[in-house]
């Protein structure tokens, strides 16, 4: 039967069997003899490239802790136990973000996790029953900086949840974790197709008839362009700027202040500096009655 194999699959076969065996030869004594042989496997054309780093990710997340990937605490988009419905729905929709961290007071004191589709059903006036956010809220899962990624993310599969809240060594909230940032490290950044589509659009956008959402880097001449304001723009080139100075301070989120009778709330913001800001304009019957 073997005279019927044409000579060239015949070849083929003996081809990839040669690349299989070839790989294999020899045991790895350590770690750095795997990625050598991985490497040779991509070498040989035996695996990908993507698939070389995806096996190399799987062998580093294994030596990682949650601390070297945790997003930090200055970085955490969390909801007040006390917010409205309204101010939920703002806040999610700004951020994009799908989960949230319920707090009391500050973000020590971790309430629960909100799903963002669990508030759907009292947006938009679609339910009369009076709300509060400690019913639709769900535990929060807390593990500790020190934990392996590794056992976190066999966690994560085996009990279906995809956000823990790390704390430190004496109790404090230090950052959270998701599922997401653990894959992230195996096979690279996932791009977000929302985050993509939201950095094309404009800097300033309406909520409602005052309320608007505005990136930080908005130039100030654009702000006074839009909002018929008249703030300065030699000290500082961006709204940011101008409210970071009205603070006199880096705010978290949530902090307000207000310019000239226009209030700005921090949305969210890094370590650095602000990113995004909402802006409540002056209701003009009110100014109308004061006058």
């Amino acid at each position: 039967m073997s005279d019927d194999i044409p000579p060239s699959t015949s070849a083929q076969k003996k081809g990839w069997l040669e690349k299989v065996s070839q790989l294999f030869q020899g045991e790895p004594q350590s770690r750095d003899d795997l990625v050598d042989v991985i490497h040779d496997a991509e070498q040989r054309e035996v695996i990908s490239e993507d698939t070389r780093e995806m096996i190399k990710g799987v062998l580093e997340v294994s030596d990682l802790r949650v601390r070297d990937i945790m997003i930090p605490r200055a970085q955490i988009v969390a909801l007040q136990i006390d917010n409205t419905v309204a101010e939920l729905l703002s806040t999610v929709i700004s951020s994009a973000h799908s989960r949230f961290p319920v707090v009391n007071e500050d973000k020590d004191h971790i309430e629960g996790i909100l799903l963002a589709k669990d508030l759907l059903q009292y947006g938009f006036k679609n339910n009369e029953e009076p709300f509060s956010l400690g019913q639709v809220i769900r535990p929060a899962v807390v593990v500790p900086e020190s934990k392996r990624v590794d056992v976190l993310l066999k966690e994560f599969r085996s009990q279906r949840y995809h956000m823990a809240i790390v704390v430190d060594e004496y109790g404090g909230v230090s950052g959270l974790v998701t599922i997401e940032d653990i894959l992230e490290e195996i096979v690279g950044e996932i791009e977000d197709e929302f985050v993509h589509d939201s950095a094309e659009e404009t800097e300033i956008r309406k909520v409602s008839k005052q309320v608007y959402m505005i990136k930080a880097l908005t130039p100030i001449e654009d702000f006074n362009e839009e909002f018929q304001t008249k703030f300065s723009d030699e000290e500082f080139d961006t709204v940011g700027g101008l409210v970071s100075h009205a603070f006199g301070h880096l705010p978290e989120r949530n902090e307000k202040v207000s310019i000239d009778g226009i209030e700005f709330t921090v949305i969210s913001a890094d370590t650095r500096r602000l990113l995004q800001l909402r802006v409540k304009l002056p209701d003009p019957n009110t100014e109308e009655k004061t006058a």
